[in-house]
């Protein structure tokens, strides 16, 4: 399958998956399971310097963050003549680290402009507002902005996938995005146990995740090496 087909597959099955969630409460009885409404509390507390804090939420950003570091220095000094070993994989270093740039990014925009209660905002888990999917009208009277969709966290995670583009062979591109599948949806689990994502934010991230690397691994085959 060609690139083109693969973005404009990955976009259809966006779009499917978006209206989905959209037109149904699939959000609402997967968030059930996270909820204590005995206890009027997730499953899990996010507590900064925790354990949980440190592999799930402050520790693996920092570490997906000094990851990007690395991969840009070896781009870059992939451009050295002492390092002929780096320059075919040069293409895909590229691409790993404007991934990795970029999918945050647009998700981060994403957010800004959503305007969608997390979880733990609605009144059905014991918030103060109403639950509100991106489709829907905030009332007039809630002046609060909400940055909650999609997942933002876990972008950094399923921005890894693109490293299936920087290895050649199949087994490695598998073992590659499998890995990357499971960082990102490690981080998104906990924020969703947390009470600060839905299943969707989750799953639209990962898609959209794939359907910009897909875009930016295109616009990388008309740059010269």
């Amino acid at each position: 399958m060609t690139i083109e087909k693969q973005i404009f597959a990955t976009l259809s099955v966006l779009a499917a998956v978006f209206f989905l969630f959209e037109l149904t409460n699939i959000d609402i009885f997967v968030q059930n399971y996270f909820y204590d409404e005995a206890a009027n509390g997730w499953l899990l507390s996010h507590e900064k310097g925790s354990l949980l804090d440190m592999l799930f939420y402050a520790g693996i950003k920092k570490t997906i963050i000094i990851f990007g570091v690395l991969i840009l220095s070896l781009y870059l000094y992939s451009f050295k003549a002492s390092s002929q070993a780096l320059k075919e994989y040069r293409r895909g270093l590229l691409i790993v680290w404007l991934s990795m740039a970029v999918v945050p990014f647009v998700i981060g925009v994403l957010k800004s402009l959503s305007n969608v209660p997390c979880p733990c905002d609605i009144k059905y888990f014991g918030g103060e507002f109403p639950y509100v999917r991106v489709l829907d009208v905030m009332p007039v009277d809630i002046i609060k902005k909400f940055k909650c969709y999609p997942a933002g966290h876990a972008s950094g995670g399923f921005a890894l996938m693109s490293l299936f583009f920087l290895f050649k062979e199949q087994r490695n591109r598998f073992i590659a995005l499998v890995f990357a599948l499971f960082v990102g949806w490690s981080m998104g689990i906990y924020k969703m146990l947390i009470g600060h994502h839905y299943l969707s934010h989750t799953v639209i991230t990962m898609i959209l995740a794939w359907l910009l690397i897909l875009i930016i691994r295109k616009i990388s085959k008309n740059i010269a090496f």
